[in-house]
């Protein structure tokens, strides 16, 4: 058996007469020719036209490129071929030669496309040579390269190193159709069950997602829509390849002259992530994959990504808002012509397009979750001074009435705002307040607010008036003393008679309670309509005006009185005039 080594880029055969130089890129073969020429169609012609060339009086210069005449060192002339753009270069070669020498070579997914496009290169075909080269790595493919998701993905991986010749001989796209093909026969519906493409043997491909090409990746994505998977397995073949070339750094293809900045490639693969992002929600794993959606959001920010792409993704992200978080809608502001340090317009925008998405529908579940969702955001961004007042009011008066159980959530975020913006007028107060509901906020709001000195005096008056109608509507709810009496005592007789007990004291003290807090109320109520009365001039002055005409003509209005026994009024001056006949 032949033995071979590789010593300074130079591969050499050690038995027998080596007869035949040949050069891959930067390797240089000594072999012999007769295994070579009995396996490849190519060297067999190539090699024959050098050896007529050799010892002839033919000008060197009328040769063929990629032909040479070396001489060895005991002045022998050997031909020496240079193979140029050889598929899979040097190591391919090796193998291949290795191949045509009878020995067993390894066949991989990794090598499988280089050997298969040498193979065609060199035109090793069957016709040729019984069991050749060609025949033989077909069968692997197909028994086995593309019976298994990962070494498909491996195959297919390789050749990016390849092309165009693995694109020629269709390498690439039957890689691609089996890997598709696959996915779809391990789970039809394109839903793993319990997280079946993670975790089975065939589906660590995914890992191998971030090593293809922009190009490939986005064949692998359409020939997964073209078979209608789900969105799930799409979803996670976008989140993986983010995380490997978006937000990792790393260059999807190998760097060449060529090759534009890495910015460039960046934002060309953040817009082909964002145009392949399914149009239908996927329920299991949505809230994880709206936050993936809000990082390449944040991500565009930052790339300057194209006006499109950002409201394409924006209006994907406001069909489920509701899967959001809070520290999802928290997007610094990137750009210097925004004063505020989150980006308010990207959230009032996506707000926006959640209320088209549920237009009809006010009583949704998802309006309720995102009204306290907004809720929280407003109590966030209400700290920054550089928020302007129609900001504010335009993203908390959004939502409609029913988005709110209750309005504690917005009134907190009110105070905050106006805690840090003192200077705001009384005008742009009222005109914020105007978005509370305030029969909506509960006992514990309404009396925060009632002694809050930051609301205008308007909106103190109204919450006053809602709190009190609250309280003298839950004292009228509470059941009367002698009913509670009354199923004391047939409670008495029941097995729960201790339990009724506790639960009618505790009513008293919320009935003396609530009776104590009303009357507090009404004395506040009094207080105010004194002093609204001491504001209002005109009034005083039309009082002083007639006080000093009834005392300058000594005129003085008779009171009338009402008899409680008389359905009319009984004139004191008709009772006067007998008493002066007498």
């Amino acid at each position: 058996m032949a033995a071979e080594k590789l010593r300074e880029h130079s591969w050499f055969c050690e038995t027998g007469l080596r007869d035949v130089i040949i050069q891959v890129d930067d390797a240089v073969f000594h072999l012999h020719k007769f295994p070579l020429t009995s396996k490849s169609r190519k060297l067999h012609e190539l090699i024959e036209e050098q050896q007529k060339r050799i010892g002839s009086a033919e000008d060197s210069d009328d040769r063929r490129p990629g032909f040479e005449i070396r001489k060895e060192d005991g002045g022998e002339e050997k031909c020496c071929i240079k193979l140029s753009d050889f598929p899979g270069g040097s190591e391919s070669f090796e193998l291949v030669s290795m191949f045509c020498y009878g020995l067993k070579i390894e066949l991989s997914s990794s090598n499988i496309a280089g050997i298969r496009c040498a193979a065609e290169y060199l035109e090793m075909t069957e016709d040729f040579s019984d069991d050749n080269l060609i025949s033989t790595t077909e069968r692997f493919i197909s028994q086995c390269a593309l019976k298994n998701i990962k070494n498909s993905m491996r195959m297919l991986t390789s050749c990016q190193n390849l092309l165009p010749t693995a694109e020629n001989f269709g390498i690439a796209q039957r890689c691609i159709e089996a890997i598709a093909t696959k996915v779809a026969v391990v789970d039809p519906s394109g839903l793993p069950e319990n997280d079946a493409i993670g975790k089975s043997g065939n589906v660590s491909w995914i890992d191998e997602i971030g090593r293809l090409s922009l190009p490939f990746f986005k064949r692998l994505i359409f020939a997964f829509e073209a078979l209608n998977l789900g969105s799930e397995v799409i979803e996670i073949c976008l989140v993986q390849y983010a995380k490997k070339i978006v937000w990792s750094g790393r260059k999807p293809t190998p760097p060449t002259t060529a090759t534009p900045p890495l910015e460039n490639q960046q934002r060309e693969i953040l817009e082909t992530i964002i145009s392949s992002i399914p149009k239908e929600k996927n329920l299991r794993s949505a809230g994880n994959f709206t936050k993936f959606m809000f990082g390449l959001l944040r991500t565009a920010c930052i790339l300057n990504d194209s006006e499109s792409s950002r409201l394409t993704l924006e209006k994907k992200i406001g069909s489920q808002l509701e899967q959001a978080t809070l520290d999802d809608l928290m997007i610094p502001s990137y750009s210097y012509l925004n004063e505020t340090l989150y980006d308010v317009d990207c959230v009032e925008r996506i707000l926006t397009y959640f209320l088209q998405e549920i237009e009809g529908d006010s009583r949704s579940a998802p309006l309720k979750t995102v009204g306290k969702l907004i809720d929280g955001y407003l109590s966030e961004i209400a700290s920054d001074s550089n928020l302007k007042p129609e900001k504010f009011y335009n993203i908390a008066a959004a939502l409609p009435y029913n988005a709110r159980d209750f309005d504690d959530g917005l009134y907190c975020a009110v105070d905050v705002y106006f805690k840090a913006h003192p200077w705001i007028p009384e005008g742009e107060r009222e005109k914020i307040c105007g978005v509370l509901a305030y029969q909506k906020l509960t006992l514990e709001a309404c009396a925060h607010a009632a002694q809050n000195d930051r609301l205008p005096l308007r909106a103190v008056v109204q919450v006053l008036y809602y709190e009190q109608l609250q309280l003298r509507h839950a004292i009228g709810a509470t059941p009367s003393r002698e009913n509670i009496e009354n199923s004391r005592e047939l409670s008495l007789a029941g097995k729960h008679s201790s339990a009724w007990g506790a639960d009618n004291q505790v009513l008293r003290v919320n009935m003396d309670t609530m009776r104590t807090r009303v009357q507090e109320l009404e004395r506040q109520c009094t207080s105010m309509r004194k002093a609204m009365k001491r504001m209002d001039p005109p009034t005083r002055q039309r009082a002083g005006k007639q006080s000093s005409w009834t005392a300058r003509f000594g005129c003085k209005l008779n009171p009338q009185f009402c008899d409680p026994h008389h359905s009319t009024v009984v004139d004191v001056r008709k009772s006067r005039i007998p008493r002066r006949d007498r």
